[in-house]
């Protein structure tokens, strides 16, 4: 039986790659661990996960045929896990980043049901950020 650990990393293919890069970088905290500019990839630390950023331009992007568009993206949503969930700082951090908010709610994910806000980055892709389980939420 295989034994997951959780998200090693996730590739968004990526029209306007510095764009993407400063939202992931400056808006959620991630930082550039490699840049490998011969097949256009920018590898972001998320925790001990990776988002890794492909230019269309590049010999990775364009393996995979025309732009991600508003009706064709790549993938659903990014849920990434929030170490401290504290709901109105997050919401007026993306806000005065001029960041697309989206559904605030619970949801179901790995540890449990608790909050969670979908927001979306420079190219429309749906992330969420999500809380802890309601039960480890400690009251303020």
């Amino acid at each position: 039986m295989i034994q997951l650990e959780g998200i090693d990393h996730v590739v968004l293919r990526c029209i306007e790659i510095e764009s993407m890069r400063q939202f992931y970088c400056e808006v959620l905290g991630c930082h550039l661990e490699r840049r490998q500019v011969g097949i256009g990839l920018l590898q972001l630390r998320a925790g001990s996960s990776l988002i890794d950023l492909v230019s269309i331009d590049g010999k990775l992007g364009q393996k995979k045929g025309g732009e991600p568009s508003r009706e064709g993206h790549n993938m659903d949503h990014l849920c990434l896990r929030v170490a401290v969930y504290d709901e109105p700082a997050i919401l007026a951090h993306l806000q005065a980043h001029g960041v697309r908010i989206g559904e605030l709610g619970s949801r179901y994910g790995a540890q449990g049901e608790g909050p969670s806000i979908y927001l979306f980055d420079p190219q429309g892709n749906m992330i969420e950020l999500k809380g802890p389980p309601a039960a480890s939420i400690s009251p303020h």
